[in-house]
């Protein structure tokens, strides 16, 4: 990968966010490993016009700029917090506003973060259709964690790590860059 970029955006609304450093963590793993730029966005970065906007054009240019970012990601991590069941509400406004059209083909992580394990299938029954319309390249491996997988706001959960090394090394060899994930025996 010659300066390609990766883009990470967490669906939370709060800060500090677990979401968001969960992101940003699986963001940074491609990007040094492939060599690209990094940027990584929650929806609050996207500013006041934000929540009120019915289509781009209603978007002021500091949310414009993030959409254009995420829109020319070579690859992109996405993750939302759940709640009842699926991604936040913000989240899904964000991706109302894109073109059918603008992420086909394109590389995506999904990772999701929430209270407990009964809510891991979120990235398979929510996140992967969302995706899906877009027609957006989903890899196979996709990570959950809760909040038992983190302390004070940091991954700590070994198996949590194991699925996002694995996601990575997918992007990774979908973007052609070498990599590969041991696995313990």
């Amino acid at each position: 990968m010659s300066r390609k970029l990766v883009v990470g955006l967490s669906g939370n609304l709060t800060r500090p966010s677990k979401t968001k450093a969960f992101v940003s963590h699986i963001a940074g793993e491609v990007a040094s490993r492939a060599g690209a730029a990094l940027s990584v966005f929650d929806i609050e970065d996207l500013g006041p016009s934000f929540p009120l906007a019915k289509k781009l054009d209603d978007l002021d240019a500091a949310a414009r700029a993030i959409v254009d970012q995420l829109l020319g990601a070579n690859v992109l991590v996405v993750g939302s917090p759940t709640f009842k069941g699926s991604y936040t509400g913000l989240f899904k406004h964000f991706f109302d506003l894109l073109d059918p059209s603008s992420l086909r083909g394109k590389p995506v992580i999904l990772a999701a973060t929430g209270g407990g394990e009964r809510h891991s299938l979120v990235v398979e029954h929510q996140s992967r259709p969302l995706f899906g319309f877009f027609e957006a390249q989903t890899l196979p491996t996709a990570i959950y964690a809760s909040e038992k997988d983190f302390a004070n706001g940091v991954l700590v959960s070994e198996a949590v790590q194991a699925r996002a090394r694995q996601a990575v090394a997918e992007a990774c060899r979908v973007a052609g860059v070498p990599y590969s994930v041991v696995r313990a025996a």
